[in-house]
């Protein structure tokens, strides 16, 4: 039997997914990673060796599940976590924690980016505003307030560029990771040069930029030793977390939409021609369709904010899942369904580590407003997921304003396996909902751009076509539609006045 491998390095943890010809999945293993440390408010690393022990550990266990051995694999491919900044010595160690995406402590390095190079500048060169999330300024961070460091540096890779480099022995980095640095052309698939001479970066620490499906190394004799995979096996560039998750969701053909809820959420479009938010408020990336582009609007705490309740108030829901061996957040969701559409005016504001679209503040803080005598513990947890669906429905709305015709919108992720949310999307967003027969999301878009880059197809969206199933659409109901519409406006008015406060927190 022939496989392909899909490893991807999320922030919880990192997943290999074996693949066999047909698309079918063989088998899936998720390994944690430990805790990301969050020493002040708004911080969040990660140890980048962290990454590739849990990496190795899962393609060691998704082998054996499969009762596979490494001459069975015909090629690999990646996803990860995007913008989080790795930095190597000479002799290639990691130097430091990696600041991961969520991490917000850079506003002043952004204030200065846009003061230096000018902010038109920026956008033109990157087809992005630049933003605290992205990578170039966690590295003016690091050079800020660790020049030790800095100095050190000898490359700079993004998480899942870390990983592949432990397995090949070789730097790369895709067209769509590369894309979150702040440092790339999006338009014309390059570095910016300019923008990266006015900052002050030397190019040098920037690896070869690569098409997602392009080979990029072969598995190493180390690391076939430590993994049981065969050295000289192709390993393609990969991409991306989000893009990956696109072509794991078929979203490789323009009108196409997905929504994908995971510890941040993610609306995103597949693009034949450039074209981006004059503002910023929505992402335009180089896509993992080689050629293409495509655009997102992201919601920094979805499924965060779930997991925030049942770390810090849902201890209850953690106990009864262990005794009736049931996931909690799905004692969760039950509990959520009990109350009403629209949580009797109770509002939740997801911005627990700031916010991307549409307001592009990183200060922005989480929280409840509307919070009455009335309200129970179920109004808390379903104005949680109304709040997240906002947001996501913010996304959606500006990714139409580029003129993206939205017909249906596939949903995948954590938060997408609940029907009741899947329901709740369809009624915010007004259309229907669909889910794929592989809800692999990331880890299955890695293996396609294997299969694509080694033989297996001779293109993504070929890859796709073939494998790739639509199970079961949810509709939205009109009454529905009309109160979230009601509730989506008071929504989008809680924000603007409250925006001063944020700073003075």
């Amino acid at each position: 039997m022939k496989y392909w491998l899909g490893i991807d390095i999320g922030t919880g943890g990192s997943r290999a997914l074996l693949v066999d010809a047909s698309g079918k999945v063989a088998s899936g293993v998720t390994v944690a990673h430990r805790d990301m440390r969050m020493e002040h408010p708004m911080w969040a690393e990660q140890d980048p060796d962290d990454w590739v022990r849990a990496a190795f550990e899962a393609i060691r266990l998704v082998l054996a599940r499969a009762d596979a051995s490494g001459e069975d694999v015909a090629g690999v491919g990646f996803s990860g976590q995007m913008h989080g900044l790795v930095l190597l010595d000479a002799n290639h160690k990691v130097l430091r924690p990696a600041l991961i995406w969520c991490d917000q402590r850079s506003q002043a390095q952004v204030d200065w980016m846009n003061q230096t190079a000018g902010a038109d500048f920026i956008l033109q060169q990157t087809a992005n505003p630049v933003l605290t999330g992205f990578t170039a300024p966690k590295l003016l961070w690091v050079r800020d307030h660790d020049p030790a460091s800095y100095e050190k540096t000898r490359t700079m890779l993004l998480p899942k560029d870390y990983v592949r480099f432990r397995l090949t022995g070789d730097f790369a980095q895709d067209v769509s990771d590369a894309s979150g640095t702040a440092l790339y052309d999006v338009v014309h698939r390059r570095w910016a040069g300019p923008l990266i001479s006015k900052i002050g970066v030397d190019q040098k620490i920037l690896p070869a930029v690569l098409e997602s499906s392009d080979l990029a190394g072969e598995i190493s004799e180390i690391a076939a030793k430590e993994t049981g995979l065969k050295a000289g096996t192709p390993v393609v560039a990969g991409a991306g977390d989000q893009a990956a998750s696109a072509v794991g969701n078929g979203i490789v053909e323009a009108g196409l939409v997905s929504c994908t809820i995971g510890t941040s959420g993610v609306v995103f479009s597949h693009m034949d021609e450039v074209a981006y938010d004059p503002t910023g408020r929505v992402h335009t990336f180089c896509h993992a369709v080689p050629g293409k582009w495509h655009v997102m609007g992201v919601t920094q705490g979805a499924g965060l904010s779930l997991q925030w309740f049942r770390n810090q108030l849902g201890g209850e829901f953690v106990t009864r899942a262990a005794q009736e061996n049931v996931d909690p957040y799905d004692l969760m969701m039950k509990e959520a369904s009990s109350a009403p559409a629209t949580s009797e005016g109770l509002y939740w504001l997801p911005y627990l580590m700031g916010e991307r679209t549409p307001h592009l503040d990183a200060y922005a803080r989480g929280g409840w407003i509307g919070l009455t005598a009335k309200h129970t513990r179920a109004h808390l947890l379903r104005s949680m997921i109304e709040g997240v669906s906002y947001s996501l429905k913010d996304c959606l709305e500006i990714v139409e304003s580029l003129g993206v015709e939205v017909q249906a919108v596939r949903a995948s992720g954590g938060g997408a396996k609940s029907p009741f949310w899947r329901g709740m999307l369809a009624n915010i967003f007004g259309c229907p909902i669909t889910t794929l027969e592989t809800q692999e999301g990331s880890a299955y878009g890695a293996a396609l751009l294997a299969m694509s880059g080694t033989g297996g197809f001779s293109s993504v969206p070929e890859a796709c076509s073939a494998t790739i199933q639509v199970k079961d659409q949810v509709e939205p109901q009109p009454e529905q539609i009309q109160a979230y519409a009601v509730g989506h406006r008071a929504y989008q008015a809680l924000y603007p006045a409250l925006k001063d406060s944020f700073r003075s927190a």
